[in-house]
């Protein structure tokens, strides 16, 4: 038997940057790739509970990268940092896969 598999790599950039007050205050992370997601906002930044209101010094970049991958494949149309991609979320699934499609094959170019 034959078997085609296709695997796809996405790379997309964000920074994380920590004040003083690190532990005690969230890293402001914010993704430099264009996204198109419910929960990124089109500067990129992420509406994400640990970098807002629920941050605790307990978190490390381990657990603020987990949380953004957990995230990314798991939106939270209810908590809308872009009201389109929120939409198209909950009522057209398959725009919504184009959109995202559209912008990973534009990643793979990107610098």
């Amino acid at each position: 038997m034959n078997y085609d598999i296709l695997v796809v790599v996405c790379t997309f950039k964000l920074t994380l940057q920590f004040t003083e007050d690190y532990p005690n205050k969230p890293p402001t992370v914010r993704f430099v790739s264009r996204m198109f997601h419910p929960n990124i906002y089109a500067d990129g930044s992420i509406c994400l509970d640990i970098l807002q209101n629920q941050w605790s010094p307990i978190y490390d970049v381990a657990a603020i990268l987990t949380s953004i991958q957990s995230l990314l494949c798991d939106p939270n149309p209810n908590s809308p940092a872009n009201s389109e991609a929120a939409r198209l979320f909950s009522e057209n699934k398959r725009e919504y896969n184009r959109r995202v499609r559209e912008i990973v094959e534009q990643s793979w170019t990107a610098d």
